[in-house]
């Protein structure tokens, strides 16, 4: 049960408002944003998704930029209402089909009905686009999505085609340019691993958080059928061999139905309106990593020392990581940093964060099986009394690859319920690998 539901943008601006049972304060948009803004709890991090001032909880995600927020003044469970937040952001990309500030304001009015259908007096009714198209009749106002960025990330594959990820910024429910609907489906299959490196540069720990996404155009709900790959192990009871995928555990969504899944690893499903995960899964099993990160940091005098940094991408040549970010914490004294790049490098910028003694290193594109080296030469302000290696460190690394996937999990086929000879439906598949928690220490 929740009292208040809000979105604010990026500068704390009230996009949306609605206050369910009046027992929380009005003001209370306006203390949230504050008391994120200038967290003072943590000062190395964010503040947490759920928190209490003055006898209210407030609960909140960020998706697209944008908080989503639900305050209560009563005991309720964090992970129900922070499931609902998503939840509730994911009916209103399906409707408006991009999630911005700029949809919203265009779109307040079918936004704030959805709200109404979807929570009644704080208690959630429903959060299924299938179930609201029968109750919502309103059309969105249509953003245009063509000056919209579109990173290497965001392409889809259909065979040797490609398609820029706006295709999918499509609302479920209005019609094209001329009335009709194109017949598509795209498929995401999204991992986010976890890589703990040693001094040395063997790997500790690691873990891969992979999810299935599926958003259907398709006309009359017909069946599919997604097969994975045949050597597919859950748990280690049933393996298969040396190249066998195995997943440690997964779930799936309520509209699979998995018949023949023990047999050929074929899910087969109706899929609802909007986007959903058709499966999550988890990995602890041995992989290997995209990168190899090295770090090497020793005193030159004084009250100087060197870092030297070298990345290596492990992956094909033929791919590409995008949006790399490699970053740092330093010595407390650090007061200067100085940074040699490799010559001839292209679309690196470097960064000394003294607010926080932080070393960036941005790297726009890294080619698959390429080396980078940064070297920074630091300056103290006084002398390091302890170990410079327990002052530096860890190194941490974000990024973002295209179309590669360390799990090795393959959509093999997916099969549409023909309703004709001539009926052939457009399918897109994309996999992107992120960056969740990408460690080295020192």
């Amino acid at each position: 049960m929740i009292s208040q539901f809000f979105v604010l943008s990026q500068r704390g601006d009230n996009i949306v408002f609605r206050d369910y049972r009046g027992e929380v304060q009005k003001g209370s948009a306006e203390t949230f944003f504050r008391r994120v803004k200038f967290w003072k709890e943590d000062a190395d991090g964010d503040a947490p998704p759920v928190f209490n001032v003055d006898g209210v909880n407030y609960f909140h995600v960020k998706v697209a930029g944008l908080l989503f927020v639900a305050t209560t003044r009563v005991n309720v469970s964090p992970s129900v209402v922070l499931e609902l937040l998503q939840r509730t952001a994911r009916v209103i990309k399906d409707y408006l089909g991009v999630l911005n500030e700029d949809s919203f304001r265009k779109n307040f009015v079918l936004v704030y009905e959805l709200l109404d259908e979807m929570i009644d007096f704080g208690y959630v009714q429903t959060t299924s686009t299938e179930v609201l198209k029968s109750y919502v009749f309103n059309e969105p106002i249509v953003i245009e999505t063509a000056h919209m960025p579109v990173g290497p990330a965001s392409i889809f594959m259909h065979g040797g085609k490609r398609m820029p990820g706006t295709a999918i910024t499509k609302s479920v429910v209005a019609n094209e340019p001329g009335g009709k609907k194109r017949d598509e489906i795209f498929v995401d299959v999204i991992e986010k691993i976890s890589v703990t490196f040693n001094s040395s540069g063997y790997i500790l720990t690691s873990e891969i958080d992979g999810t299935i996404q599926m958003k259907s155009y398709l006309t009359g709900n017909p069946e599919i059928r997604l097969a994975l790959n045949e050597d597919l192990s859950i748990g280690t009871s049933d393996y298969r061999g040396s190249g066998a995928v195995i997943l440690d555990d997964c779930n799936f969504h309520e509209s699979v139905h998995l018949d023949s899944f023990d047999v050929d690893r074929t899910l087969s499903l109706v899929p609802p309106d909007g986007e959903f995960p058709v499966m999550n899964y988890r990995i602890t099993q041995a992989f290997k990593p995209p990168f190899r990160i090295n770090t090497l940091i020793e005193e030159t005098g004084p009250l100087k020392a060197e870092v030297t940094i070298k990345v290596r991408a492990e992956f094909n040549s033929s791919i590409n990581a995008n949006t790399v970010l490699v970053q740092m914490p330093l010595p407390t004294f650090t007061a200067r940093v100085n940074f040699e790049l490799e010559p001839g490098a292209v679309g690196h910028n470097t960064d000394f964060k003294e607010a926080n003694k932080r070393l960036e290193w941005g790297i726009k594109k890294v080619v698959g099986g390429s080396e980078h080296t940064l070297r920074a030469k630091l300056t103290f302000s006084q002398e390091l009394h302890g170990n410079i290696m327990k002052e530096a460190g860890p190194l941490s690394m974000t990024f973002t690859i295209p179309m590669y996937n360390s799990s090795r999990l393959q959509v093999k086929y997916l099969q549409i319920a023909k309703k004709s000879k001539s009926h052939n439906p457009y399918r897109w598949v994309r996999y992107v690998t992120q960056a969740n928690s990408y460690v080295a220490r020192l």
